[in-house]
């Protein structure tokens, strides 16, 4: 395929753009680049996609969502409105992932899929829940993934609060999963794992014992770090150490594992991350919507510690993540200084991109336009009306970019949506059984809370 006419950007270190070029596509990997004139003389008789002057982008990366959240969208919580995050666990997420069975399950991947095809967001870090439906779950979701045509990073979310049973099954499925993804179960590259766990606040000494134990070779795992500061203050009280070190006490952390939001760790916590090498996931939309504060990202960049961008099971539109990373330094510190530009496309391009590159096997590569690059693409577009170059694409895409702008997305050198057109996945019927399913969903939902 030579998709052609093209403004690329090549999001390498440092960044290019090219106007005018072409990208010549062997299989899954990117095998050339250059000047559109040369491309469409040397690649005649080749499939061609005419880009006419869209920008040709790597797509989207998203290190921390998920899928199971879909059927949170315009629900209604009984009682009065939770007051902290800890009620809000309680409230919505801990009964929502409770009234999940095989079908709502799958059809949480199948539209938040969409949405990511939709959104260009073209590889996902899943972390997923469903207590009633442990075993398997992740190869329904993995199944998902495969039709699709998306890459995706899944694992399942132990924790003690259904019983020790339920921490157990949470456990099996995760060592399962990850065999099976040593065993070469991987898609072909597109699909990896992690051993999940929800968060200190809902698992004992016991269970990260149990899980440091079980986890397969080559593996990390996926956890929520102190994303409100009760997570902080239980561990402190239960077991009388901070999140950070209680992970890492128990050979948690590693140059494997994502945490997610690290909200509230003090500095001896970002050094421990810093040290071992963790991956942290930062999703601003997430944190302002549970009104748990705002991560120092800046000051994790400035030393050096690696920092992703995730959307929390948001939409995938990860653009929306950036402008909102953006906007939060600066209204938290009341400071419009705050939060440069580039330390966003710090954690958005090179960081996501690098976690990817990792997980996936692929290396410095991933998430770039350079040969022997996976075909991971996505065309924008987007006719700016001031110069865009390398030094100020970030501020484009914070100030100017929009979702509606992707016309087509590409995975692994096949293409998931062309000209805003779904190729892989029916969106029609896949929206309408959904909402077949819903009031199964929000009637078990409401049960749990003792409404009927």
């Amino acid at each position: 395929m030579l998709i052609y006419n093209a403004k690329v950007v090549t999001w390498e270190k440092p960044n290019q753009i090219h106007d005018n070029y072409a990208v010549y596509i062997q299989g899954n990997l990117i095998k050339e680049i250059g000047p559109s004139s040369e491309l469409l003389k040397k690649y005649p008789a080749e499939d061609k996609i005419d880009a006419d002057d869209q920008l040709l982008m790597p797509g989207s990366i998203c290190a921390h969502t998920h899928f199971y959240g879909a059927y949170s969208r315009g629900m209604g919580i009984p009682g009065v409105p939770s007051k902290d995050f800890p009620e809000n666990l309680e409230n919505l997420w801990f009964k929502l992932d409770r009234s999940l069975d095989e079908e709502s399950t799958r059809l949480s991947a199948q539209i938040f899929a969409i949405d990511a095809i939709k959104a260009g967001c073209t590889t996902l870090f899943d972390h997923h829940a469903s207590p009633e439906f442990i075993d398997g779950s992740l190869d329904v979701i993995a199944d998902v993934i495969d039709k699709s045509g998306l890459r995706a990073s899944l694992c399942y979310e132990v924790t003690d609060r259904n019983g020790k049973n339920g921490t157990k099954a949470g456990i099996r499925e995760n060592v399962r999963f990850l065999t099976s993804l040593k065993a070469g179960k991987n898609l072909g590259g597109r699909l990896a794992g992690a051993f999940g766990i929800h968060a200190c606040l809902t698992v004992d000494e016991e269970t990260l014992e149990d899980c440091a134990a079980a986890i397969p070779d080559g593996f990390g795992f996926h956890i929520h770090l102190a994303e409100s500061q009760e997570d902080e203050w239980d561990s402190l009280y239960r077991f009388g150490a901070r999140c950070g070190q209680r992970l890492y006490q128990h050979h948690i952390l590693g140059d494997r594992t994502i945490v997610a939001h690290a909200v509230h760790v003090d500095a001896r916590e970002m050094e421990l991350l810093k040290e071992t090498g963790t991956w942290i996931s930062h999703q601003p939309r997430s944190n302002m919507n549970n009104a748990v504060g705002a991560a120092q990202v800046e000051s994790m960049l400035a030393d050096g510690m690696k920092v992703c961008l995730g959307n929390d099971g948001f939409t995938f539109d990860m653009w929306s993540e950036w402008k909102t990373a953006y906007f939060l330094q600066k209204v938290i510190h009341r400071d419009p200084r705050r939060m440069n530009g580039y330390d966003v496309q710090e954690m958005a391009i090179y960081n996501n991109a690098k976690l990817a590159g990792q997980a996936f096997g692929f290396g410095d590569q991933f998430g770039t336009i350079t040969v022997n690059a996976p075909a991971d693409l996505i065309l924008v577009d987007y006719k700016p009306f001031t110069d865009l170059n390398p030094g100020n694409i970030p501020w484009h895409i914070i100030f100017g970019f929009r979702e509606a702008m992707i016309t087509t997305t590409i995975v692994d050198g096949k293409v998931l949506m062309l000209n805003r057109e779904l190729t892989t996945m029916d969106e029609k019927a896949i929206c309408a059984r959904s909402r077949e399913k819903c009031p199964e969903v929000w009637r078990r939902f409401n049960e749990l809370h003792g409404v009927k």
